[in-house]
């Protein structure tokens, strides 16, 4: 495996750090919180930069950041399963008025491993086997997450309510 160089980890940091950023705000609604771990994902990807060949880059940094968003989440939780953590916990509901804020209520009414799968797969468009590797599930699980996910939320847009 060729090493990355000093110039390839900054060409990493243009190309992915807005990606990864929206991720974990998307996951947790707390900008501080997001620019942590995104600062964090990066050190821990410069800590191992001669072992992870650039091609690699964007897996290890959205796995780094995933990863260190369900350890605060535990943290916060005292040790808490991911599936029983709510999101309603990290974010206020408000009235929605356009499509894109019906999306995102929707999205934050997700079990936190739904709504990581979804956000990978249709918001930064990994394959079944990436997010697979990502979250370390099974790409049957992954698919089965997602399939889950896409009904109920297609079920929840349908509510006539939602219409203002």
């Amino acid at each position: 495996m060729i090493a990355m160089t000093r110039k390839e980890y900054n060409q990493c940091v243009d190309d992915f750090a807005d990606a990864v950023y929206r991720f974990i705000l998307k996951s947790c609604h707390n900008p501080a919180l997001a620019d942590d771990i995104v600062q964090d994902s990066f050190l821990v990807l410069w800590e191992h930069v001669s072992e992870i060949a650039h091609a690699k880059a964007k897996a290890f940094l959205f796995t780094t950041a995933y990863r260190k968003l369900i350890d605060t989440f535990r943290h916060e939780k005292k040790n808490a399963d991911i599936e029983n953590i709510r999101p309603e916990n990290y974010y206020t509901e408000t009235s929605c008025t356009d499509l894109n804020e019906i999306l995102e209520e929707v999205l934050n009414k997700l079990s936190p491993i739904q709504k990581t799968v979804v956000l990978l797969r249709d918001y930064e468009d990994y394959s079944y086997r990436e997010i697979a590797e990502i979250t370390g599930l099974s790409e049957t699980q992954v698919k089965v997450y997602i399939f889950r996910a896409r009904h109920w939320m297609k079920s929840f847009i349908r509510k006539p309510e939602l219409i203002l």
